[in-house]
């Protein structure tokens, strides 16, 4: 009966897998021939094979695996440095509740202001570099991490808490016991929202300071009206986007099956 189930699934996942693979290969045919037969403007909008030639062309340059470089590094930088700070934060404010509610209005404020705003401030501070982009970065995500582990934590069942409680458990002890556990998939799932969070706030930081970078590229592309340039950048970021956040998933698995 199990094999039977574990058949169906695997039946089910190359099903899914190939409609997939079907409307994406639908929708670059389509492209490709609205380009070819002039049904689109092919300046703004290109066509998957001019992109595709660009691509192959720019593989071979040192340059341009610089770009992807700078532009990766910072995200992982950013998504690190934003989970850590943000579940950081969060343990300060579930172990003094004096302080969640000092800071609570702060956060609120802060979690609704839009986050590019500050992008012109963090380069005065930082000036125009590594240090603005990363910060940007920070300013989107350690506030959402913030939030969504907190709230993970706040809502764990208190009867787990209190058995630990009754048997002489101290505060480290039901964190280590209890909330952190039970916490634990709010905790990977943030980790998969960080991954686009943290793309969104390093290519917003690349548009206002960058001299290097996708964000850069795509900026570049625009200001020379070469949206070939523009939407290869794009397809770039899709990219390595979904394998940074297929990497998660892959770590998210080895953390389960080891607990």
């Amino acid at each position: 009966m199990h094999a039977v189930h574990l058949r169906r699934k695997r039946k089910e996942s190359r099903l899914v897998l190939a409609v997939q693979l079907l409307l994406l290969a639908v929708f670059f045919a389509l492209w490709e021939v609205a380009g070819r037969l002039s049904w689109i403007d092919v300046l703004l909008f290109s066509y998957p094979s001019k992109i595709a030639l660009y691509l192959s062309q720019q593989a071979v340059t040192l340059e341009w695996w610089g770009h992807i470089g700078v532009t990766v590094g910072e995200t992982a930088v950013g998504f690190l440095l934003g989970t850590l700070a943000g579940t950081l934060l969060a343990v300060l404010i579930w172990w003094s509740p004096f302080l969640s509610k000092v800071l609570d209005p702060y956060m609120v404020v802060f979690n609704s202001m839009p986050k590019v705003a500050l992008g012109p401030i963090f380069i005065v501070m930082f000036g125009g570099g590594f240090t603005a982009i990363v910060m940007t970065t920070l300013s989107i995500t350690v506030i959402v991490t913030t939030l969504v582990v907190y709230n993970s934590f706040s809502e764990v069942d208190p009867n787990y808490v209190k058995v630990v409680r009754t048997f002489g458990g101290s505060k480290a002890q039901r964190f280590r016991r209890v909330i952190l556990p039970v916490s634990f998939p709010a905790i990977i799932s943030t980790l998969k929202v960080n991954v686009g969070m943290a793309w969104v706030g390093v290519i917003v930081g690349e548009f206002l300071v960058a001299k290097s970078g996708l964000g850069y590229l795509i900026m570049y592309g625009f200001q020379v009206f070469n949206f070939t340039i523009v939407l290869s950048s794009l397809l770039v970021i899709a990219v390595a986007a979904t394998g940074m956040y297929q990497l998660v998933v892959y770590i998210e698995k080895l953390l389960l099956r080891s607990r």
